[in-house]
């Protein structure tokens, strides 16, 4: 039986055990992150280290936490189907417009709180670790007014009703991968990355190499306050290659497109760049370095670096 390595955390299961679904079945392997340095790469590495012992055939990570460069050995070997990138207000509010001024909001995401200032200068953003389960209970304690999540953790966890408003798109730029779920095996594993392959989603890793690219060129990290979404359409407006599209009587394909965005922005909402175009669907990783190089014409690099500095103060 295919063996899935994964975090011990009720979100890192819940996905690991869909993958297992989709499958047909599989053993979870459940691994720990307690004691790794840095940020939140930390999460894949301790899924990796069982891959490369050996221990597991398949890790599950959320595509956002891994970084653009992993250890010799390993590769992406599919992407499912991905859920809702979006981010989601919990708490007092039923839009962006109609939170109370001055409320109080916990992320722990400079990219949240960058965005969240650039649109309401006005809201208290402060600092929120833990768990999904733990941020809903600081919630519901008292300790904010409202959190910021993201929509597809609370939809694995079965807790997407307590969500109060989808943050809109053009507020709101996710995080590149959100989302998204990345099978990653041992490159010389032949069995276990025909058997990822297929669960895959075409669709869903072409945008994710997309979005990945945009990061990788900006040199950014985990942290960096950072989002890039890219999104394949058909030429109906369809989303993805695999939708049924009859396109007149000689049942031709529709053309693709693949529209892009992203944000960089100063934590404090100051100052900031938003981007987006229409790109080639045929080449997402050209896509995804178009629109980095575009954001550094504009003048990214110097708002990540002056962001770089400003991150030990939040």
């Amino acid at each position: 039986m295919i063996r899935i390595a994964t975090r011990s955390s009720a979100l890192a299961i819940a996905q690991a055990r869909q993958v297992a679904d989709l499958l047909g079945g599989a053993e979870l392997v459940e691994v720990s992150s307690d004691g790794e340095p840095g940020d939140k790469a930390r999460f894949v590495r301790g899924v990796e280290r069982a891959l490369l012992e050996g221990e597991a055939d398949i890790g599950v990570h959320s595509a956002k936490d891994v970084p653009a460069e992993m250890p010799d050995g390993l590769a992406i070997a599919a992407v499912p189907a991905r859920e809702d990138p979006a981010d989601v207000w919990i708490g007092v509010g039923t839009s962006l417009d109609d939170v109370p001024e001055g409320a109080h909001v916990g992320t722990a995401s400079l990219r949240r709180r960058a965005q969240l200032l650039a649109a309401r200068p006005d809201l208290q953003v402060g600092e929120l670790h833990g768990n999904v389960d733990t941020r809903l209970r600081k919630l519901a304690a008292g300790e904010h007014d409202a959190i910021v999540l993201a929509a597809a953790g609370l939809r694995r966890l079965g807790r997407e009703d307590e969500a109060s408003f989808a943050i809109p798109a053009e507020a709101m730029t996710p995080a590149a991968g959100q989302g998204a779920l990345i099978l990653q095996t041992r490159a010389d594993d032949a069995e276990s990355t025909s058997a990822a392959a297929t669960i895959g989603d075409e669709t869903a890793l072409r945008e994710l190499t997309a979005e990945r690219a945009v990061v990788a060129l900006l040199d950014a990290t985990c942290a960096t306050p950072i989002g890039a979404r890219a999104k394949l359409t058909l030429g109906n407006g369809a989303e993805g290659p695999d939708d049924p599209i009859a396109a007149g009587d000689r049942g031709e394909a529709a053309a693709e497109s693949l529209s892009i965005e992203a944000f960089v922005g100063l934590p404090d909402g100051s100052e900031w760049i938003r981007d987006r175009f229409e790109a080639d669907a045929a080449d997402p990783a050209a896509a995804g370095a178009q629109l980095a190089e575009r954001l550094l014409g504009a003048g990214a690099r110097e708002i990540l670096d002056r962001a770089e500095d400003w991150m030990p103060s939040v």
